[in-house]
């Protein structure tokens, strides 16, 4: 049976439906000998469908890994500019996984890595606002408790988009916890900028049900058997979901 591309691309566990589209878009991938674009369709059973010329496959199992992302690795699966990429420090898995959203070059973190995109285009997608909380050190927060104030408030960012943050609570001095539902780029640092503070550091340290706990920097482990419940549980609602 004929399906869009962009599934069967997350389906063979090579990128979310997002990351699929941007791999069409870029011609890297091919249906009967001819480069596909975004919105083609294709039978997996009659049709030779590839990505950068290897035909794909679909695992058997899939694997999921947190990953604790240090600073100075990009969020992709290979990096144009030569730089190191969070695939690098997963080298010694035996499965070809991928970056689930996004943690920008100076931040570090909870970074989900896995070979199921259907499972990646759940908890990615707006309709599940799945809560993701980031632990910060900033420059302008002591003696400024109007920062919080802003902070807490509605944010409209530069593309016209409003953004508000689920909640902010402020650690010490210069330390702060945000936690969000939205996935704008760079989001966080945008939202202190607004508020007239500087970000000097910034970890992720949860989404959803998924928490980074005592993982080292610069480290991975495999999820536990209730943070797979909590995937599972994703993917179940977006199968009672009409259309």
């Amino acid at each position: 049976m004929e399906q869009r591309l962009q599934k069967l691309i997350s389906a063979a566990g090579l990128a979310s439906r997002r990351q699929a589209e941007a791999l069409l878009a870029a011609g890297r991938v091919t249906v009967n000998s001819r480069v596909a674009t975004v919105g083609d369709k294709a039978d997996p059973e009659t049709d030779d469908i590839r990505l950068d010329g290897r035909p794909l496959a679909w695992p058997r199992e899939h694997t999921y890994v947190m990953l604790h992302k240090p600073v100075g690795y990009v969020t992709t699966c290979r990096d144009e500019k030569g730089r190191p990429t969070v695939l690098e420090l997963v080298s010694d898995l035996q499965a070809r996984v991928f970056p689930v959203g996004r943690l920008d070059l100076n931040s570090q973190g909870l970074l989900l890595l896995t070979d199921d995109g259907e499972t990646a285009n759940c908890l990615l997608h707006p309709s599940h606002a799945v809560e993701k909380t980031y632990r910060l050190r900033v420059r302008g927060l002591a003696g400024h408790p109007e920062a919080l104030e802003r902070l807490r408030a509605p944010i409209r960012l530069e593309e016209g988009v409003t953004v508000q943050a689920v909640s902010v609570i402020p650690r010490g001095r210069d330390g702060l916890d945000i936690t969000i539902t939205q996935g704008r780029n760079r989001q966080v640092r945008r939202m202190c900028a607004a508020a007239g503070l500087t970000v000097l550091r910034l970890c992720r340290i949860q989404e959803g049900e998924l928490h980074l706990g005592t993982l080292p920097l610069g480290k991975w482990r495999y999820l536990r058997p209730e943070e797979l419940r909590f995937l599972q549980k994703l993917r179940a609602e977006t199968c009672k979901k009409p259309g």
